[in-house]
């Protein structure tokens, strides 16, 4: 009998300390640092994307969940955006087919959004087009591109060339790369290792809180033809739009795409469906990057940020 009570007791300890547990772990810390990040709201079935308010927002550090302070809608005030297009110039020259839909894809952006145009060349992004408000002007700076192999030495460079020269501002900071992906620097597959190079421009971007959308669209020469180097190259514009809050957009073969419309139409319609979202974040002795998972318990919607977060030390 006395076994069996001190069981019961053992038991009952052991159940109340891991509901306490649970409990504060599923409780928002009120102390930490402000962390300030950009999210995509979208539906995981159709296309009626749902409204999410503040109190629908979790945010967790590890198993550790964070305290939500601040969920504004990137409309109105707030609804100012950069956008640079950074196109490879050693894209094939079937891009030239889809010139005329980035073109519509620019001038019916709203007037909030300024708009950029550069090429990627030898690892640089080569401005044709500085961030402007006159979408026609943005819109007549695209040509096509050289079409030259090896012109651009790695995507990757160019797009961290663009992130370290963006000057900072309040607006949001997009991306949309269009590129095979294919990063000649960086011997392809090779098992279990990953490109420096695509995780260390993935970095940049989630320090400054930019967010990446990518398009496929063949390159030129035999890397270019390679079935094999194209989807390497498709999963490494998948992993850069993933990480950073953004999406990719591909076809798993070699070939160009049949036209970017669809591309842009739900480009078009992300930009219009995001937030910035302020948690207070745990620091660390040391600044770093730290990763954050986003989560909602409203139905049909799910919240697209990015995977880690720049939080500084300690004080």
């Amino acid at each position: 009998m006395r076994f069996t009570f001190t069981l019961y007791a053992a038991l009952g300890i052991l159940l109340s300390t891991t509901r306490i547990a649970v409990l504060a772990q599923g409780t928002p810390s009120s102390t930490g640092v402000p962390i300030h990040m950009l999210v995509t709201v979208e539906a995981r079935h159709g296309s009626d994307v749902p409204v999410i308010n503040r109190e629908d927002v979790m945010a967790y550090e590890g198993r550790d969940r964070a305290r939500v302070t601040d969920w504004v809608p990137a409309q109105g005030d707030h609804a100012d955006l950069e956008l640079f297009v950074l196109i490879d110039d050693s894209s094939s020259s079937s891009l030239g087919t889809q010139l005329e839909d980035i073109r519509q894809f620019i001038q019916t952006q709203p007037a909030t959004t300024k708009i950029g145009i550069a090429y990627m060349q030898n690892g640089t992004a080569q401005m044709v087009q500085n961030l402007t408000s006159d979408h026609a002007q943005a819109a007549k700076a695209l040509r096509l591109p050289l079409g030259i192999a090896g012109v651009n030495a790695s995507p990757y460079f160019s797009l961290g060339d663009l992130i370290k020269r963006w000057p900072e501002g309040a607006a949001r900071r997009e991306v949309l790369m269009i590129s095979d992906g294919i990063d000649r620097y960086w011997e392809t597959g090779q098992s279990n290792q990953s490109d420096p190079y695509v995780d260390a421009v993935i970095e940049q971007a989630q320090r400054t809180g930019m967010v990446v959308f990518t398009i496929y669209n063949p390159g030129v020469g035999h890397v270019g033809r390679s079935f094999w180097r194209a989807l390497w190259g498709q999963s490494y514009l998948s992993q850069v739009a993933e990480e950073t809050g953004g999406e990719s957009y591909y076809i798993a073969f070699r070939g160009p795409t049949v036209a970017f419309a669809p591309y842009l139409e739900d480009l078009a319609q992300r930009l219009t469906h995001q937030y910035w979202l302020t948690f207070l974040a745990k620091p660390q002795k040391k600044a770093g990057m730290q990763p954050v998972k986003l989560m909602t318990e409203v139905p049909n919607a799910e919240l697209v940020g990015a995977n880690k977060v720049y939080v500084p030390a300690a004080r």
